[in-house]
């Protein structure tokens, strides 16, 4: 990181959602060492990890403050988003970073409970965290808001349906806040992260994680911290004219994988998928 970038985000508060996750805590870490305080809310059983992190956090010299709520509920949010302001002051940034991935079924057998609560927490939440924050942002002319969406957004996500449709509508929230209140100083863009090395993708089984790698052009997972890197630039006032963007941080995950000219390529491809690839 430059010296110019390791302050500038001085002076702002931003609220990382879901902070006790690898991407979460490598963006809340990022975040911090560019100067900004640093909000940090996940469900309440991460209670204990985000108290670590925050003291961590603290002992680098960040201003860190924690809250337990669940974002699929508007009043959690709301008191949550309120003590967070009490510890910190106003919130400039909002990086909507939560999510639910684990519903896996057939569209056809998906339970109707299951596919509830993934809309509920990634595509519901960001929308209850916004309105919690925009109101200050409109007052004082200014705002960044990232909401943290997925590849499976743009190509879906097999036997992923309500993951797929929830990182989708994301992207479609995004571009509303983004037209509704560009006017106003505020910015709202989407990061869509491709295969991230985050703890629960590198504890798939080794078969399906060397398949999704070797079907990534760039043929490794993604670091948390790459992830972290954007979203540190966009909320930052280097960013003030990206707006209602939809960037992809996957390694060239999201073009088509099929091979159609080179054998070579194919028998290589074959290869990583059984771990004996470069």
């Amino acid at each position: 990181m430059s010296a110019a970038g390791a302050t500038r985000l001085a002076g702002r508060v931003v609220l990382v959602t879901g902070a006790a996750g690898g991407i979460g805590s490598a963006i809340a870490r990022r975040l911090a060492a560019e100067g900004a305080a640093v909000a940090l809310m996940d469900l309440p059983v991460a209670q204990a990890a985000l108290e670590a992190m925050a003291a961590g956090l603290r002992a680098d010299g960040a201003r860190c403050a924690i809250a337990a709520g669940d974002v699929a509920d508007a009043g959690s949010v709301r008191a949550a988003v309120a003590a967070l302001e009490e510890a910190l002051g106003p919130i400039d940034g909002l990086v909507n970073n939560a999510g639910l991935t684990g519903h896996i079924a057939p569209v056809a057998r998906m339970d109707a409970e299951g596919w509830s609560r993934e809309l509920a927490v990634n595509l519901t939440g960001p929308f209850h965290t916004t309105q919690a924050v925009l109101p200050g942002m409109v007052a004082r002319g200014w705002g960044r808001i990232v909401n943290i969406s997925s590849g499976a957004a743009l190509g879906g996500l097999y036997r992923q349906a309500g993951y797929s449709a929830s990182k989708s509508g994301l992207l479609g929230l995004t571009r509303n806040v983004a037209l509704e209140h560009a006017r106003h100083g505020i910015t709202c863009n989407a990061v869509l992260p491709g295969l991230i090395g985050t703890p629960a993708v590198l504890g798939m089984p080794a078969e399906v994680l060397a398949d999704a790698v070797a079907l990534t052009p760039a043929r490794r997972t993604g670091r948390p911290e790459e992830i972290a890197a954007m979203v540190a630039f966009l909320c930052s006032e280097d960013a003030a004219f990206v707006n209602g963007a939809e960037i992809p941080v996957d390694g060239g995950g999201r073009l088509s994988p099929a091979v159609l000219g080179s054998v070579r390529e194919i028998r290589a491809r074959q290869a990583a998928q059984r771990g004996q690839g470069d």
